[in-house]
């Protein structure tokens, strides 16, 4: 795997200001993502049985989320 120069910098950067290692802040990303990839499933799934979430759904959503 290769990441773009600016991007490694800016990662490793990220792990450094979290104290984190490397592989360790890489491997939060991946589950962050992961798990993002699953909720997408969810909504998708629901908005094929219901239709597709509303503005003011997506708003209340928000307002709960902070």
């Amino acid at each position: 795997m290769s990441l773009d120069s600016d991007l490694a910098a800016a990662v490793r950067q990220a792990a450094e200001e979290d104290g984190r290692d490397l592989s360790e802040w890489i491997g939060i990303a991946a589950r962050h993502q992961l798990a993002s990839r699953g909720l997408l499933r969810v909504i998708a799934d629901w908005e094929a049985i219901h239709g597709p979430l509303t503005e003011e759904e997506l708003e209340a959503a928000g307002q709960r989320m902070g």
